[in-house]
């Protein structure tokens, strides 16, 4: 089944819908209650570091992982990403390809592959829910411009855990403009004063393959669809159509055919996202285009003398 996210979990208050279902999140309040009292036994043989989210999708962790995973090739070339398998997340499995991705069926089996493979550090995307593993290091992944929506637990709103819960994670990657960040920082901080956080942004590679005269047909079928719009725009991209599908959506030979169709008739060039674009058919994929973009940390110094006191403090 595929989801599509409301659009109620990020309105600044929560509404009639949202009210409606707030009882169903007392099962999300009992989980959470016994994350937080399970300890959990931290692997001595790798160090583990994990990038995850407390939104629902589209705070950026693959891109931060990536990113992630290239900074700290300097500490130890022994590394590997790491993630939990899912059928429907093979477009992120493909992105993390390049990393040495290790793939489980849980996260104590890809630990386990990774210490045979004598792995020295893990970097796991996503997986700072799981009561059955913990990391040496823990960071939150948050977008500025959806922050935390309505501030609700799933399915009233878009958390999956209450902001209170950054009291027990060591850092967050914060995405977004300077002036709002800066009022989300407070926030952070006011929650957790010991927690560090990091500003990234994303930055376009290959804009300049494409001629900003032409009008373009976007597609995407990701967590923040209006945010991978936005870059579009302030990329100077004339987007005269937009068509949205849910998050991690599989596309069909019939999808793509009827995008190519429709593009036809506007008279419009065809672009996506990189992870829509692996999803592609590769004998489909003629007169699509995925605009390439990287996450940039504004202080890596920082984040890797952060992670190596981290790591080997107690070394």
């Amino acid at each position: 089944m595929q989801f599509k996210k409301p659009l109620f979990w990020d309105y600044k208050k929560p509404n009639l819908i949202s009210n409606i279902l707030l009882p169903l999140t007392i099962p999300i309040e009992i989980n959470n209650f016994l994350l937080n009292k399970k300890i959990n036994k931290k692997s001595d043989k790798v160090k583990t570091l994990c990038i995850g989210n407390i939104y629902l999708g589209g705070t950026g962790k693959t891109p931060t992982t990536i990113s992630l995973y290239n900074i700290l090739k300097k500490l130890n070339k022994n590394i590997s990403t790491a993630k939990k398998f899912y059928e429907k997340q093979k477009d992120e499995h493909n992105l993390l390809k390049k990393t040495n991705l290790i793939l489980g069926k849980t996260r104590e089996e890809i630990i386990n592959k990774a210490i045979n493979l004598k792995k020295k550090i893990l970097i796991f995307d996503d997986g700072l829910q799981d009561k059955h593993v913990d990391y040496d290091l823990k960071f939150v992944c948050f977008d500025s411009s959806k922050w935390i929506g309505n501030g609700r637990l799933i399915p009233s709103g878009p958390l999956r855990e209450k902001l209170n819960s950054l009291k027990k994670y060591d850092g967050v990657f914060l995405k977004g403009k300077e002036k709002k960040s800066k009022q989300l920082i407070k926030l952070i901080k006011k929650t957790n004063p010991k927690i560090e956080i990091f500003k990234t942004k994303f930055e376009v590679v290959n804009s300049k393959k494409f001629d900003k005269k032409d009008n373009f047909l976007v597609f995407s079928g990701i967590g923040s669809a209006d945010g991978f719009k936005k870059i579009l725009i302030e990329n100077k991209f004339k987007i005269i159509k937009e068509i949205i599908y849910p998050d991690h959506y599989q596309y069909k030979d019939k999808d793509i055919e009827k995008i190519k169709n429709l593009a036809k008739k506007m008279d419009a060039k065809i672009i996506t996202s990189e992870k829509d674009y692996v999803k592609i058919n590769k004998f489909n994929n003629n007169n699509i285009k995925f605009l390439k973009i990287n996450l940039k940390f504004e202080n890596k110094n920082k984040l890797l003398n952060f992670i190596k006191s981290k790591f080997y403090e107690t070394n």
